[in-house]
């Protein structure tokens, strides 16, 4: 994990990040995700070739949520287009959580 501020897996009870922590994780992550501040969501669209494609993804997702036990939004539109919103609800906004997952989303959608 040299050099990441993101750890390997969620943590139980993670503190809200402020707008810097928040930042930096994110450039840890492919370049289409966007912080929200208001209300602190992570956010990401991706095209997949065709709908089982996206679905192959949404599943897969699912499954990475389960194991972090953090769950996203999703939405599946235009029948291959993925939407991800990540927040942590028990916290209000963004946690290291949500970004653990981002950076599990984003191998995921490379294996595409």
């Amino acid at each position: 994990m040299s050099g990441t501020k993101i750890p390997d897996g969620a943590r139980d009870g993670a503190p809200l990040l402020d707008a810097e922590g928040a930042a930096a994780m994110r450039l840890e992550l492919h370049g289409d995700w966007r912080v929200e501040p208001e209300p602190g969501r992570l956010e990401r669209s991706v095209t997949a070739r065709d709908f089982a494609a996206a679905l192959r993804l949404v599943n897969g997702i699912g499954a990475a949520a389960e194991e972090e036990n953090h769950h996203p939004d999703l939405a599946i539109t235009g029948y291959r287009n993925v939407s991800i919103s990540l927040t942590t609800h028990d916290a209000g906004g963004l946690t290291v959580n949500d970004f653990v997952l981002a950076r599990r989303f984003d191998a995921l959608a490379e294996a595409l």
